[in-house]
């Protein structure tokens, strides 16, 4: 499984929105003006999300089981 994590302290939320709009998974999705990872299990670590983020904000690591 992949634990993604986003750095609020970097993510510019819905002025960008990229890894909303681009994900394939549909992983991401905008709550209350913030960027929210709604189902991190269907991650295939694509990385088009972090391909796609300006700001770097948005890690992928694999857990082990």
């Amino acid at each position: 499984m992949v634990k993604i994590t986003i750095d609020y302290n970097l993510c510019n939320g819905l002025d960008c929105a990229e890894c909303v709009n681009t994900c394939p998974m549909e992983i991401f999705d905008i709550s209350n003006d913030k960027i929210i990872i709604v189902n991190p299990e269907t991650c295939v670590w694509c990385k088009v999300c972090t391909d796609v983020c300006p700001n770097n904000c948005i890690l992928l690591d694999l857990e082990s089981e």
